[in-house]
């Protein structure tokens, strides 16, 4: 049946017409994608939303219900007016078009759905008449037990000239509905019985005890209770993990494992999910990180006859640990933000707590470089420990020459779309302890997490006045720095 005023050509004509504005749309939004040189992961980070709705926005699968992020695409790419005028009216065109093919679609539908209900009656006249006219027809019956008729309650007589009565419909669906619920009985038994028989009890008392072999804490604390992991009394969840914004956090509660329980900092990199409370991020945090990837001071309190050469990058936290070496000048620490599911994390600030202060350390501050240099500087986070009040400011960077925009909060994070952070602190006066927060906001909820070394301050001091030495590979030995 074909819809009055909606024939097969009239609505290939509509169709076509609908895909060209969409087209156009997205044809703008492509070529200002282009002009970035970014990636959709990168470009859609930049403007606060998912890479997939960027890509569907600039395929044309998809048409934004909100001018707001064209018009943030827009000024990120550097549109002109004109240009944005354009794309302001390509816009206006495609919302039009995939409205209007929706609202056709579905009055397709609603008639098509009317044509096939008339149909549908006309089939149960048909079927109702012929079977009067045919008494002998069998008519669909459910089976009881012998002796009793057909349609007709036990312990009622029927005639015995009398034809047999068909089930009434309410009947059968009745059956078909308890056979139903006995098949999803079965099969939610049989689900039990294959289960594990030391799998977590559901009792309070498990929680903390239930989890198998190699979990996590927050997994413990979630399979144990059943509920939230902040329910667990062995979580160690701190208060920044409860959901509440503003809320200082607990010295040992951001890497969610108590310190018994992981090994010593040596390697400078620590590591959080949240505390298993609920928090629905995880961190990663390492301060072993050089400037460059060769460039860096350690303060030591040995001579240089006893110190070892200084090791690959890559071995950092091992030798200074070794060494008892604490980060001189500056420390460098990368963070890597991601979301525990697929729902967006909004981070929306990073603060700087300064724990502790105290002259700079005495001894000999070790260079593991020659003056390396190179053509990329990466963008940052700029901490300024000297100051009364230091804060992380955004500080842009460069790639031969070509700026790379500071970083900007509010990000967003999530289980497919991490994100990487620099934080680089400094100091000349002070040997400064030291951890931040950042600030996460989801699904209404909002909180603080703890970004620190194992549980440990980050600890960066000074070194003017100190004597400083390099390495000198042909004669195997440090000598002092030029």
């Amino acid at each position: 049946m074909t819809v009055p005023g909606r024939g097969r050509r009239g609505r290939d004509r509509f169709t076509v017409s609908s895909d060209e504005d969409v087209a156009e749309f997205a044809a703008l939004l492509t070529e200002l994608k282009a002009r970035t040189e970014r990636s959709y992961g990168s470009l859609a980070r930049r403007l606060g939303m998912n890479t997939s709705t960027l890509h569907r926005y600039c395929a044309g699968e998809a048409v934004p219900q909100d001018f707001a992020p064209v018009e943030r695409l827009a000024e990120f790419c550097g549109a002109s007016p004109e240009e944005r005028l354009e794309l302001h009216r390509r816009w206006l065109r495609a919302v039009a078009a995939r409205q209007a093919r929706a609202r056709g679609a579905e009055a397709e539908a609603e008639a098509e759905a009317g044509a096939g209900a008339g149909a549908g009656a006309g089939g149960e006249e048909t079927a109702a008449a012929e079977a009067t006219a045919s008494p002998e027809a069998p008519a669909e019956v459910e089976s009881v037990p012998q002796g009793v008729a057909q349609g007709v309650p036990q312990g009622v007589a029927q005639d015995a000239g009398s034809a047999p009565v068909a089930t009434p419909w309410y009947r059968r669906r009745r059956g078909s509905v308890l056979l139903g619920v006995a098949c999803a009985l079965l099969a939610t038994v049989g689900t039990l019985s294959a289960l594990p028989a030391d799998r977590p009890s559901n009792h309070p008392s498990a929680a903390g005890t239930g989890a198998a072999p190699g979990r996590g804490p927050a997994a413990t604390a979630t399979a144990g209770t059943g509920g939230p992991a902040s329910s667990s009394p062995t979580s160690g969840a701190s208060p920044s993990a409860s959901g509440s914004a503003g809320t200082s956090p607990d010295p040992q509660g951001s890497s969610g494992t108590t310190p018994s329980a992981t090994p010593a900092p040596s390697s400078g990199a620590g590591s959080g999910a949240g505390s298993g409370s609920g928090v629905p991020l995880t961190w990663t945090a390492d301060s072993q990180v050089w400037a460059l990837g060769c460039g860096h001071d350690y303060v030591v309190d040995r001579p240089p006859s006893r110190v070892p050469p200084p090791p690959a990058a890559q071995d950092a936290g091992t030798w200074a640990a070794a060494q008892g070496a604490v980060h001189g000048r500056e420390t460098n620490v990368q963070i890597t933000v991601q979301g525990r599911s697929s729902t967006a994390v909004v981070l929306t600030a990073l603060r700087v707590r300064v724990v502790g202060r105290a002259t700079p350390l005495t001894g000999t501050a070790y260079a593991m470089d020659q003056g390396c240099g190179g053509s990329i500087t990466p963008r940052s986070f700029a901490v300024d420990l000297d100051k009364d009040r230091p804060v992380a400011r955004s500080v842009p960077g460069s790639n031969e020459g070509t700026p790379i925009p500071a970083v900007r909060m509010p990000y967003r994070v999530s289980a497919e779309d991490p994100e990487v952070l620099l934080v680089t602190a400094r100091t000349k006066t002070c040997a400064c302890d030291w951890y931040l927060e950042l600030d996460w906001s989801s699904q209404g909820r909002t909180g603080t997490v703890r970004i620190d070394d194992r549980g440990r301050p980050f600890r960066t001091s000074g070194i003017e006045g100190l004597s400083r030495y390099m390495y000198d590979t042909g004669e195997r030995r440090w000598r002092p720095y030029v």
